[in-house]
């Protein structure tokens, strides 16, 4: 059901010559227009929660991120390009990043924590090491991630952090469907040989 309400909220277009109405509401907002901030508020910010839940997976954390991204949306609109790209996808790569580096400001603190030797019992010691391995193993994704083209990487990030299926993504940045499936192929390819992951 939240998935569907999602979807449908952020009225995803159709093709590529539909207009980006995120991208019209940044120009606003880049105006200092309030009113156009709470339209793309409303319009994204389900989607961009998704994302960043889906890094974080801590729900607390996930909004005070979501918090961070749509102040540095209201205070960075104005360095938005419409002419070289989606508003939306300058949206999921604000939300990532953030995402991104809330993730290793944890794993610092975990790190430091570990250093320390604040594991006072085995169980809570298997627990920490669990966590402190899915956080490399999470760290090594994000660094092979940002190794790959602009291209790939945008497309890899809207379909697995964004959720946004091939056709979707296709319609939000104006290319043609094979070339995303091509772009998310040898992403994914790259992403696999960087990571040492057999196929």
């Amino acid at each position: 059901m939240l998935t569907e309400m999602v979807i449908d909220g952020l009225d995803v277009p159709e093709d590529g010559s539909a207009r980006d109405s995120a991208a019209d509401l940044l120009v606003r907002v880049a105006g200092g227009d309030q009113r156009a901030f709470a339209e793309l508020y409303d319009l994204l910010s389900p989607r961009v929660f998704a994302l960043i839940l889906r890094v974080l997976v801590n729900r607390s954390q996930s909004e005070e991120v979501l918090q961070e991204v749509f102040l540095e949306i209201w205070q960075s609109a104005a360095r938005f390009a419409p002419n070289r790209g989606q508003g939306r996808s300058w949206i999921l790569t604000i939300a990532h990043r953030r995402a991104v580096d809330r993730v290793r400001a944890s794993q610092s603190s975990t790190d430091r924590d570990v250093r320390v030797g604040v594991r006072d019992h085995a169980d809570a010691r298997n627990v920490v090491e669990e966590a402190v391995e899915d956080r490399l193993e999470g760290s090594r994704v994000v660094t092979a991630l940002s190794g790959l083209p602009e291209a790939q990487q945008e497309a890899l990030i809207l379909a697995y952090y964004g959720g946004y299926s091939q056709s979707e993504i296709a319609a939000m940045i104006g290319a043609p469907l094979g070339t995303v499936k091509t772009r998310m192929r040898d992403g994914l390819t790259r992403l696999r040989s960087e990571l040492g992951v057999s196929t």
